[in-house]
């Protein structure tokens, strides 16, 4: 498969992905913990069919010492006993957050869950997280970028 554009390459493509990768510092940083992160990019690169992201989130994931039992099984969360209350709470948010064009958009009770188990500060970063890797989702799927060669750590 070949990339229908290099962004990484020019000097637009350089300064889109500068914005883009210092709001997911931001959100890398906050006090969101870093597998719940890890959790959240993996499921809405799955529902968005996100090829490039899900090589890079599952192998950084598994490098952070994330299981290949949990990493299995983060598409059929619901049915899994392996996460916890508030990563299933993340996840759930995820995928409404995620699946915005489905016409629910995120149900209070999905909101309330979540705010059950995170504070503001990180309800902000899970909110900031899921748009972002939204976002890194749409931009690698409509160019087309190949996935398989992710080493971690490549990008900084």
């Amino acid at each position: 498969m070949e990339a229908r554009l290099n962004v990484f390459a020019g000097p637009l493509a350089g300064k889109l992905l500068r914005h883009i990768n210092s709001a997911g510092k931001v959100v890398g940083d906050s006090t969101l913990p870093a597998a719940t992160q890890e959790l959240v990019k993996i499921r809405a690169s799955q529902i968005n069919g996100c090829g490039f992201c899900l090589d890079m989130h599952t192998k950084d994931a598994a490098k952070a010492g994330e299981t290949s039992l949990r990493l299995n099984l983060v598409a059929a969360w619901r049915e899994a006993k392996v996460f916890t209350d508030a990563e299933r709470a993340a996840l759930e948010l995820t995928e409404q957050g995620t699946r915005l064009a489905d016409g629910g958009g995120v149900s209070d009770e999905v909101w309330a869950n979540a705010a059950r188990h995170y504070d503001e500060e990180q309800l902000t970063a899970l909110v900031g997280l899921i748009a972002v890797i939204n976002t890194y989702n749409r931009l690698n799927v409509i160019t087309q970028q190949p996935a398989g060669d992710y080493e971690p750590g490549m990008f900084g």
